[in-house]
């Protein structure tokens, strides 16, 4: 990876960090309500589509390393963390989140 490329990935790591602590911002709003939280935490995790939220598009990225690391390093285990990763993205994350915003508000799965 040449020095240009790494700092367009530190930039890009660095942007997203700065996006998540605005959403870390709003999440300690005086006005903030269940519903706004749910609505909040479902731009996290979109059910619908689930490679359309912020989990998805971190899962969809630590499996593009996963596959990096095996055509890489084939013979060492690089690839299995990674993928576990994504298994917590997906799995216990999401639906944590799913369980979460369904209690924050109920009716917000219908709209």
């Amino acid at each position: 990876m040449t020095r240009t490329a790494l700092d367009r990935v530190c930039a890009s790591a660095g942007i997203a960090a700065l996006a998540l602590q605005q959403i870390g911002d709003e999440l300690t709003a005086n006005t903030l309500d269940a519903r706004q939280l749910a609505a909040i935490l479902r731009e996290l995790h979109h059910e619908a589509d689930p490679a359309g939220g912020v989990l998805g598009a971190l899962a969809q990225l630590l499996t593009v390393a996963a596959r990096r690391a095996e055509d890489l390093n084939p013979d060492r285990d690089a690839s299995g963390p990674l993928r576990e990763a994504v298994a917590y993205v997906t799995d216990s994350a999401e639906m944590r989140l799913h369980r979460a915003t369904r209690a924050l508000d109920p009716e917000g799965e219908r709209a």
